[in-house]
């Protein structure tokens, strides 16, 4: 691997830590970029994965005050995102890609919607919810595992995806959703990761640089993501899964 390379990978990785931490959809960066030096596609989206995760942990670090009091909601949600993530990872290494993929443009899609009309759905399904003793429901909690499905398979927006499902189900500020999906989506990186390590190709070189960058990444986003206004995270969210869109189409 040429220096070149290297920094490419470091660089790849501190974008996609950052803009996970704030958002998500990271994996739309370090993808293209592992592709690009060569890597084969399950082998980079398996590297991607594993070099992800302490990019993960960095931003939930970053977040823990946003955490407080939301140990339940943890609790709860955790397993329904470990038991998706396991099977999307299986999916990744039994099943063909092509057919999955086609449909994420439009799950990202549907979740853009939920975020840019959420004040307004929130107010049509009952607002002001006590949301730091409501318990998550079955639809919750299905929306949790279905995205740790797709998280564990392909996992490029999930964020968006788990904030549009967890920013309609609990009463709280989008900031405080946010960090509980960064704790979520890092879970499914995890086992994910746990997973293709075991089992998978893994190219190891890549994923350590990647890792380099992600943990630099997640700090930064933690700094400057947890500035931002509600309004002001909701438009980089539509703007990143926009981007997402035209990337993946």
């Amino acid at each position: 691997m040429s220096a070149a390379h290297a920094l490419a990978l470091v660089a790849a990785g501190i974008a996609a830590g950052t803009i996970n931490t704030v958002v998500g959809s990271g994996t739309l960066i370090t993808f293209p970029v592992l592709l690009a030096l060569g890597y084969p596609p399950v082998v980079a989206n398996v590297s991607n994965t594993i070099g992800l995760v302490p990019g993960s942990i960095s931003g939930v670090i970053g977040y823990r005050a946003e955490l407080r009091g939301q140990r339940h909601r943890i609790y709860s949600l955790t397993p329904a995102s470990v038991i998706g993530s396991a099977i999307g990872a299986a999916l990744l290494l039994s099943l063909p890609a092509s057919a999955f993929k086609a449909i994420v443009p439009v799950f990202i899609a549907i979740a853009l919607a939920a975020i840019i009309a959420q004040p307004r759905l929130v107010t049509i399904i009952g607002a002001h919810r006590d949301g730091a003793r409501r318990r998550p429901g079955p639809l919750l909690l299905a929306g949790v595992a279905l995205t740790g499905v797709y998280g564990g398979y392909f996992g490029a927006a999930q964020g968006i995806m788990l904030i549009a499902i967890l920013s309609l189900a609990i009463d709280d500020t989008l900031q405080r959703v946010n960090a509980l999906k960064n704790v979520l989506a890092g879970c499914v990186n995890l086992v994910a990761g746990v997973i293709f390590a075991l089992v998978a190709q893994v190219a190891w070189g890549a994923a350590a640089l990647l890792a380099i960058g992600a943990v630099l990444g997640g700090m930064i986003g933690a700094r400057w993501g947890r500035r931002l206004p509600p309004d002001a995270l909701r438009g980089v969210i539509v703007l990143v899964g926009a981007v997402a869109i035209v990337r993946l189409i």
